[in-house]
């Protein structure tokens, strides 16, 4: 291919504060000329939201609007099929722009960890030079609003989609110590079922819009089954395999 004179960075927002946007991120943000981000068509999405204000004035902006999101089952071939071809003119698209320009690709949390942008970058290797900029996972702006560790000594983290079966989650849930459920949404009924299955129900918190505006915290077994947004997760923490001194409180 002919040698691009630009080149195409993702920048890791993180979790959802600003403020939590890492230097280097930060720096390509303010300093782009070409910005292209995920978005639900007919929203501003979540991470242009985050980047308000911090972009230069007369900045191109590319919205990259799914074709779907809930309204199909996920593991359909029509599903499937839809999202393969819009990450396919995207990727397309970019590496275009790449050939003679900048263009900072914006994902919510890290990247490499469940972002959207991995399916763009498996398509863009070899056909554009590409940055990927790391962000705090979600999860992790999650667990610290609760206020307490959510591993100690040994414990084992296991990181869920509330996509699998039911069988699938309870499995999950019965074998490890800290637990993080993901994509939560309409899969929040199955969830609770699998955790009361369990044993672990009374020991689950729901974290939604964590580190941003209208952020809450509270016990999901003291919520309604169907009170749960896009953004949330269901987070347990882990207590402990093995002792750990702890030091006295002072008096």
């Amino acid at each position: 291919m002919t040698q691009a004179k630009g080149r195409i960075i993702c920048a890791g927002l993180g979790p959802g504060d600003p403020e939590l946007i890492s230097v280097k991120a930060d720096r390509a943000i303010r300093g782009a000329r070409h910005v292209a981000y995920f978005r639900k068509a007919g929203r501003q999405g979540q991470a242009r939201r985050i980047v308000q204000g911090m972009l230069a004035e007369g900045v191109t902006e590319y919205p990259m609007e799914y074709p779907v999101t809930t309204e199909l089952p996920f593991d359909s071939p029509e599903y499937n099929a839809l999202l393969a071809a819009f990450y396919d003119q995207w990727a397309t698209r970019l590496a275009d722009l790449a050939q003679d320009h900048e263009v900072v690709v914006l994902c919510e949390g890290d990247p490499f960890f469940y972002g959207s942008f991995m399916h763009l970058y498996i398509r863009l290797r070899g056909r554009a030079p590409v940055e990927v900029i790391p962000g705090i996972p979600g999860m992790a702006g999650c667990w610290n609003v609760t206020g307490q560790p959510v591993t100690w000594g040994d414990d084992v983290l296991s990181v869920v989609m509330g996509t699998l079966s039911e069988p699938d989650l309870i499995r999950h849930m019965r074998g490890s110590d800290a637990l993080v459920v993901m994509k939560t949404g309409r899969n929040l009924p199955k969830i609770r079922r699998a955790l009361a299955a369990a044993g672990r129900l009374d020991q689950a918190w729901l974290i939604e819009r964590g580190t941003m505006p209208g952020e809450r915290v509270v016990r999901l077994a003291e919520i309604e089954a169907g009170d749960c947004p896009y953004f949330a997760i269901v987070l347990i923490h882990g207590q402990g395999r093995r002792p750990v001194s702890m030091p006295e409180a002072a008096e």
